[in-house]
């Protein structure tokens, strides 16, 4: 018998994205909520109870009141994409390669990673881990997202003023997905973080420049990409990418996909490195990072219904 999915907040980008990678799958049924009964608290409230599963792709202050729907007895297991919850008790980390296929699996709240953090985390995590590099150092994380990430207003902005060529913003500091990049690291201070949008739909960069030579215990780029290699072995969604001709290209017409590529790159000495990771950020980074949780929650192939 289909398990039930129920999409609250089925009608934004990443709702869509999901829904599409999930159509045509005999394992799950899709509830849907048509026209004003998508915003009659009643009728989420229903669906967020009768569900198998519930994907939140809300706002965050929506997310949280959508979980304050559901009855603590209900059986709905629940898959937030917001910010909401990443890095609070009881939730599960919805990276699978880093905390855990079994977690994943076993978890009945589990937290969607934001976009920007899949790469810092999917770079960072198993390198501190395995004392590659210092939990203690001062890191900076620089990165570039398509304007999809931004929902519908930001998508709107960009395809209405053509003349865009670069948007940086959080420029106050603070971006929202910085405690999960430094939680999910196990790092002593935040990183700073600077990202922009570009006028491309999809695609996303994140790169963290390391200067080796001034880093106390640091590993070399040669030992780190060794390591990024070997704990991402058993993974047909993240690994190491395709070694490039001299430069990495983002391109606009970039297809959909749910994988994400990891680079070292190093200078002639060993003095600096670059760590880099390319995905699609509604991909690995949204909509294909839910449905590979989702997969594993329902015991179903990890990649099922992916874009690899």
């Amino acid at each position: 018998m289909p398990q039930t999915v129920f999409i609250d907040g089925a009608a934004g980008t990443t709702g869509l994205e999901i829904a599409d990678r999930l159509g045509g799958r005999p394992e799950f049924t899709l509830v849907r909520l048509e026209g004003d009964r998508r915003k009659d608290q009643e009728a989420r409230r229903e669906a967020l109870n009768d569900a198998d599963f519930a994907i939140l792709c809300l706002p965050d202050d929506a997310a949280r009141e959508a979980v304050a729907l559901i009855d603590p007895a209900s059986q709905v297991r629940v898959i937030d994409a917001s910010t909401a919850h990443r890095v609070a008790p009881g939730w599960t980390y919805g990276f699978p390669e880093v905390s855990g296929r079994a977690a994943v699996a076993e978890a009945r709240r589990v937290s969607n990673p934001g976009c920007y953090s899949t790469g810092f985390v999917g770079l960072m995590a198993p390198l501190v881990r395995a004392g590659l590099l210092p939990a203690d150092w001062p890191y900076t994380c620089n990165a570039v997202s398509g304007y999809s990430g931004g929902g519908k207003a930001l998508i709107a902005r960009f395809e209405e003023d053509t003349d865009i060529a670069w948007r940086g913003y959080a420029l106050a500091l603070g971006h929202k997905h910085v405690p999960e990049m430094q939680d999910r690291c196990g790092l002593t201070l935040p990183p700073l973080f600077t990202p922009a949008v570009i006028p491309a739909h999809r695609g996303m960069v994140v790169e963290i420049p390391l200067p080796l030579s001034a880093m106390p215990g640091a590993a070399t780029a040669e030992a780190m990409r060794e390591e990024l290699a070997r704990f991402y072995a058993g993974s047909g969604i993240v690994g190491m990418g395709p070694e490039p001709e001299g430069e990495l290209l983002l391109r606009k017409s970039r297809e959909p996909d749910d994988r994400m590529d990891l680079y070292v790159f190093a200078s002639a000495d060993g003095s600096q490195a670059r760590l880099v990771a390319v995905l699609d950020n509604l991909g690995k980074g949204a909509s294909g990072a839910a449905v590979q949780s989702l997969n594993l929650m329902a015991g179903l192939k990890e990649t099922a219904g992916l874009r690899l």
